[in-house]
């Protein structure tokens, strides 16, 4: 188990799905303790009403999130050599921040989460399968950074 970093950039292919949910289970898990942002090769698509609905189960807001992607963050004066760590969630993510970040000593992971767009065919299947993402991701930061304060 690793030590808490003081900041993590969660990234995915869209910043619709995977990484928002990383990023708002980690807030709520350590809190304040952690500078937490997320982004997305492209930033074309807005959050997936289903990740909110899984994630309001656990008492996890993601309804403001506004998806960008690593140019957009740039833009915006988000400097990614100011990140502990990237975690990427899939491989394009993990391509693009290592291309990104090759100039810095930053540590780039990979976590193997599975993107449940387009699986299931009813709303319940669907929902079963972005459940399936987001303990994924509960149980890779458990196993990173150790239990939260919080019970989930």
């Amino acid at each position: 188990m690793r030590a808490l970093p003081q900041s993590v950039l969660f990234c995915c292919d869209h910043n619709a799905v995977r990484s928002p949910m990383a990023e708002g289970i980690m807030k709520k898990f350590y809190g304040t303790d952690v500078y937490v942002q997320s982004a997305g090769v492209k930033s074309d698509i807005d959050i997936d009403g289903f990740s909110i609905a899984v994630c309001r189960e656990l008492g996890v807001e993601l309804d403001r999130h506004r998806s960008r992607s690593f140019d957009e963050m740039e833009q915006w004066g988000d400097d990614l050599s100011s990140f502990d760590v990237i975690v990427a969630l899939s491989p394009a993510s993990q391509r693009r921040a290592l291309d990104l970040t090759r100039l810095y000593h930053l540590d780039v992971v990979y976590w193997p989460i599975l993107d449940p767009t387009g699986l299931g065919e009813t709303r319940e299947a669907k929902l079963n399968a972005y459940r399936q993402t987001r303990d994924q991701i509960i149980k890779h930061l458990k196993d990173t950074w150790g239990d939260p304060d919080v019970g989930i």
